[in-house]
């Protein structure tokens, strides 16, 4: 098991020293490249090799997913939310992956379709004190309860994402208002007193709420109570109000997808369902190794081999 977290620790560590950078080819003076130069060479662009580390470690997630807890401390913050993203789109997510793979400098958290519930919600949401984007559509296990913990822990919030499911939808409409910005009655003495308390709630930095089955209600409540909140923006450089809105704004892209933009998507094409052992035709054949163990076993032979070198 030790060799196995030494193998890790080395992929850990080459995940994030890892840096792609183009080939330098001098042109000819008398070249001059067509549209269909640039458009062959937008197509066949390769893809990074942490990205095809990511991609294989990916494929094989549900062999480690167990165990996840003990090698995630190996792994960069930006390596940690990649696998968190491809642990999702493979229905792998739920609290124990979460809160071992949370990092505080996250900025964005998409958890949505996962089996993730109210705890692993709070636990994360003291965390990543640091997200501006949170996405917990089609997520049954979340309550209010969930949500008002991240609406309390993080100050930066300015994008949520919720509905999608029915669990969901009436999870978001007893959410409204948790999510209304609101201040406090307070009795002191002088405006001094004041600047040290705490005068204000709900969430207060929220400007783009996507929820795209709101009911009408809902939306004149919010519109009048938030005005500055912009319920599910369009696609434009600007919403109603004249600021600029983000990608992760807009329903029709995912919150995560420039996490794993780079990656193929046939990593998470991948079944997560629970592999059944196979009876073998020989019932004296050994068992099948797990490719973990394959992985530490390759490891222990590679050492092996270069043992003699490094002697002398």
């Amino acid at each position: 098991m030790d060799k196995g977290k030494s193998v890790v620790a080395e992929l850990a560590a080459s995940l994030s020293d890892v840096r792609v950078t183009p080939r330098q080819n001098p042109k000819p003076k008398s070249f001059v490249p067509s549209a269909s130069f640039y458009s062959f060479s937008k197509k066949a662009k390769p893809r990074k090799l942490v990205s095809l580390c990511l991609g294989t470690l990916g494929q094989h997630l549900e062999d480690i997913i167990t165990e996840i807890s003990e090698f995630a401390a190996y792994f960069p913050p930006h390596i940690k939310l990649a696998i968190l993203s491809i642990a999702r789109r493979r229905r792998l997510l739920n609290d124990e992956v979460l809160t071992s793979l949370a990092e505080c400098s996250w900025e964005i958290l998409d958890i949505s379709g996962s089996d993730v519930t109210d705890v692993g919600l709070a636990t994360v949401a003291n965390v990543c004190s640091n997200l501006r984007a949170i996405d917990i559509s089609r997520c049954e296990k979340i309550t209010t309860a969930g949500v008002s913990e991240i609406v309390c822990h993080s100050p930066s919030l300015e994008i949520l994402r919720c509905g999608g499911c029915p669990r969901s939808e009436f999870t978001a409409r007893r959410c409204l208002n948790i999510l209304k910005p609101k201040l406090n009655t307070l009795e002191e003495d002088s405006w001094e007193e004041l600047d040290t308390l705490d005068i204000g709630g709900g969430a207060e930095s929220l400007r783009w709420l996507v929820w795209p089955r709101i009911y009408d209600n809902s939306k004149e409540t919010l519109a009048a109570e938030c005005p500055r909140v912009t319920i599910n923006p369009q696609p434009s450089p600007y919403d109603l109000s004249g600021s600029r809105v983000p990608v992760e704004a807009l329903a029709s892209v995912p919150l995560d997808h420039s996490v794993v933009e780079d990656i193929d998507p046939k990593t998470w094409a991948v079944s997560a369902a629970p592999r059944r052992p196979v009876a073998s035709s020989n019932p004296n054949a050994p068992p099948e190794i797990p490719i973990a163990e394959r992985f530490r076993l390759t490891y222990v032979e590679r050492e092996a081999r270069l043992a003699p070198k490094r002697a002398k």
